[in-house]
């Protein structure tokens, strides 16, 4: 396997999470379009997202699709996407996202230092409180105008970090097992733990020329584009500095809503997406150091 730089890894998230900043966007318009729920897009993504992988792989996955820690990963992919559509349906997109988004990192964090050993120095610190500082100014006014929220929908975002974070430290404790095959075979243990509640929901789209190219979109760019990076950059990169870096997902979501639904952003939201983005050079030198 090729090595990867800690300056590359860095750049496989940051273009990780700009790709995931697309998924909200693309999902919101499937609703609209395909006549999908939410589970139902998020088993189209994965089903989609190993299709693209395995026909574009230039060599056969190394070690099996199926192996044990791929079932882990999957399983954990499948927890926390479920956790995070339940934590809206209780709380609503905004605090959902701002508990989901701000939990993991700090989750990763506590579970890098304890469980792999990983230590934080001055600057990994700093890089988690800018990036935390950078997320609140970014979707402050979002979650203060969100509708009250009850106690199970924070648990259920908690619970969405914590499955996020399990799976971050997971395939960087297991970081030698090869990329592809963590991607491939997560994405099918994914789907078949969604499949259930998905067919309950309603898994046939209502097929036109939109919903088809959002299928497509959905499945290459943010599932197997950005999932096979971030699976990359954990071989390179620590557990806590690629959960921070992910957090520019926040800054490419709140700019794709100003230029596809004309959303405004105040200037401490501003303020917020300069400060994101700044912390990815803080976090890839952190992690170089």
């Amino acid at each position: 396997m090729t090595h990867v730089s800690a300056r590359r890894g860095a750049l496989y998230v940051s273009v990780a999470a700009t790709a995931w900043g697309t998924g909200g966007a693309a999902g919101v318009l499937l609703f609209e379009t395909g006549g999908l729920g939410p589970v139902g897009v998020s088993l189209w993504r994965y089903l989609l997202g190993a299709a693209f992988l395995l026909a574009l792989a230039r060599r056969r996955p190394r070690g099996g699709l199926l192996t044990w820690r791929v079932l882990v990963v999957g399983a954990g992919m499948a927890v926390y996407q479920t956790a995070y559509f339940a934590a809206i349906a209780h709380t609503g997109v905004a605090l959902a996202t701002v508990v989901t988004m701000g939990a993991t990192p700090v989750f990763t964090a506590l579970g890098s230092r304890f469980l792999l050993r990983e230590h934080l120095g001055r600057v990994a610190l700093a890089a988690l409180a800018a990036a935390l500082a950078g997320l609140l100014l970014l979707t402050g006014e979002s979650v203060l105008q969100a509708r009250a929220s009850s106690v199970l929908g924070i648990a259920f975002a908690l619970g969405s970090a914590a499955g996020y974070a399990g799976v971050t430290l997971f395939s960087r404790r297991y970081r030698d097992d090869d990329p592809q095959s963590v991607s491939i075979g997560g994405f099918v243990v994914g789907a078949v733990c969604l499949a259930p509640f998905a067919l309950a929901e309603g898994v046939v789209p209502e097929l036109s020329w939109t919903s088809a190219w959002l299928l497509v979109y959905l499945g290459a760019v943010p599932t197997a584009l950005a999932y096979g990076l971030f699976f990359r950059a954990l071989t390179a990169l620590r557990a806590t500095t690629v959960s921070i870096i992910s957090l520019g997902e926040a800054v490419g979501a709140a700019l794709l809503g100003v230029v596809l639904f004309g959303e405004r952003l105040t200037a401490p939201a501003w303020a917020g997406c300069l400060l994101l983005a700044a912390v990815t050079v803080l976090a890839a030198r952190a992690d170089a150091a």
